[in-house]
């Protein structure tokens, strides 16, 4: 399930974005000002943020510039002014789309689709200063280029596009091993990530970012963004 975080100061149009996106599949976030917004973006890992471009607080161009400094998760802008500066502004900053008050619910749903339609399209992933390039299969860890073998890199490929999220030993057997017809058993899955882990955490007896989840699997957890 897709995740949005609403960053609104207006409370009618909040809780109506709130209540149409949730009936739409979506679980959501709110928050009336930057600084909640902020502190709901760093401890949670939403897929689309819609941003709120004059907030009490600050205004949503300072806050999408710190965003990028660090997270390319998907924002989509929502401002009343509708000036042709503010939108080039906006999409300098990095902005993924860009749309001004007041809008057509159906239209925003149908960019909301289109944004998060594009999550399998984007060439890398970065968590926890890890940069995995999908195009050339490239991971990088503290600037240094490391030798994953082919099912290592599956295995933080599939941790970091579901970070937050409990899998299964059954999930990963499922996603990682082709269906040859070999017999594969839980006890692969286990030894692969303790390789993984030997590799890419500080103290792999410890470790911080792949965590055991006992009974149920295993979790990526980020590190809290500052």
């Amino acid at each position: 399930m897709d995740t949005i975080l609403i960053i609104e100061d207006d409370a009618d149009l909040r809780e109506g974005l709130e209540y149409t996106l949730s009936g739409e599949g979506y679980q959501i976030l709110t928050a009336e000002n930057a600084e909640r917004g902020r502190k709901l973006w760093k401890t949670s890992s939403c897929n689309l943020i819609l941003l709120d471009c004059n907030l009490p607080d600050g205004n949503g161009f300072s806050l999408c510039s710190e965003i990028r400094e660090s997270s390319d998760v998907f924002i989509l802008m929502l401002t009343a002014r509708d000036t042709e500066l503010d939108e080039v502004k906006a999409l300098e900053m990095g902005v993924d789309d860009y749309m001004s008050k007041p809008f057509s619910i159906a239209v925003l749903k149908a960019r909301i689709k289109k944004l998060l339609s594009r999550k399998s399209e984007k060439q890398w992933i970065s968590s926890n200063g890890i940069r995995l390039d999908k195009s050339s299969c490239q991971v990088i860890c503290k600037e240094e280029v490391l030798e994953l073998s082919k099912i290592e890199y599956k295995l933080l490929l599939y941790f970091l596009e579901n970070p937050g999220q409990i899998l299964s030993k059954e999930q990963i057997l499922e996603r990682i091993w082709d269906k040859d017809g070999k017999f594969v058993d839980e006890n692969t899955v286990s030894v692969n990530i303790r390789r993984l882990r030997r590799k890419i955490e500080a103290d792999p007896q410890n470790p911080q970012w792949i965590q055991t989840v006992h009974g149920l699997g295993y979790i990526w957890r980020e590190e809290e963004k500052r």
